[in-house]
């Protein structure tokens, strides 16, 4: 890893969904949580790839878990980044309701002696990973790291995450369903669509959509209402072995929205071990005061 180029280390988990190209020209280190497979713990993102995850989701029987990072992973991460000359370390994680990475991360802050504010996002994938991005952009240009976290905060309030599940089976058997939970049992083949709640954390149930299609429109509309097209908005899509559908989706996002930045990818591996392969799903928020 390349010597940091400034004295905030800015830390986050593998769930943000930051490609190592943009972790890198941003100068975010990631540290990994873990996909439990059989007699395999890889490493999320170092030890399989989102590609080679979803070819073995579809073809391997025994079904995966995951497990976060420990304080020790985030310790080493610590004693990296002071060696190499940082001053303060800022980490913002998964949220604290859906993994216990904040935890860990914020007990690995005893054990270094420097200062190390640990924010939990509230959020994951790309809606943790706008947090990071605003936070290395106030860092950037010279500001501190309360001014750093009041970026993040400001993101972490006015995101949007919405999604689509082709089931629940996955949310249910990780235990991650919040108040989606009072779909089980009725939803047949009814297409959830999920919020994950920047207030709380949680994933929660929004409605059911009879078709996929339906679905897809659904997270479209329920996340872009009230946003002013005239107005500087930031969206990413992203899907589970789903390309086809994310697409068309981040196609409806620019033709309506001209985003400001936009972006699609695959949902780490971890994530999706939760959510299922062919979830599909947008963050969006507002930019503007």
């Amino acid at each position: 890893m390349a010597e940091p180029s400034h004295r905030i280390a800015v830390i986050t988990d593998s769930t943000s969904d930051l490609s190592p190209e943009v972790a890198a020209q941003n100068d975010v280190l990631i540290v990994p949580l873990y996909v439990i497979w059989g007699e395999d713990q890889l490493r999320d993102g170092v030890d399989i790839t989102k590609e080679a995850f979803y070819e073995r989701l579809a073809n391997d029987a025994a079904s995966p878990s995951t497990s976060q990072p420990t304080p020790t992973d985030f310790v080493g991460v610590y004693k990296q980044v002071m060696e190499q000359g940082a001053e303060e370390i800022v980490v913002i994680t998964i949220s604290d309701q859906l993994s216990g990475t904040y935890d860990s991360a914020t007990a690995a802050a005893l054990h270094v002696d420097i200062p190390v504010h640990v924010m939990d996002s509230f959020s994951t994938s790309m809606g943790l990973g706008m947090q990071v991005l605003a936070a290395t952009q106030v860092r950037d240009g010279g500001g501190s790291a309360r001014e750093m976290l009041a970026a993040a905060e400001r993101v972490r309030q006015r995101i949007r995450v919405y999604f689509a599940v082709s089931t629940l089976e996955y949310l249910h058997r990780g235990g991650r369903i919040g108040g989606a939970a009072k779909l089980l049992g009725t939803v047949l083949q009814l297409k959830p669509l999920l919020v994950l709640d920047n207030e709380t954390g949680y994933i929660d149930a929004v409605e059911r959509a009879r078709t996929w299609k339906k679905a897809m429109d659904r997270v479209y509309e329920v996340a872009t209402d009230g946003l002013d097209p005239s107005r500087k908005v930031r969206s990413w899509v992203m899907h589970a072995a789903a390309p086809a559908d994310a697409m068309a989706l981040a196609e409806r996002i620019n033709v309506a929205y001209n985003p400001v930045s936009m972006g699609m990818g695959q949902l780490s591996p971890v994530l999706g071990t939760h959510v299922g392969p062919g979830t599909v799903g947008m963050v969006m928020y507002d930019d503007e005061d």
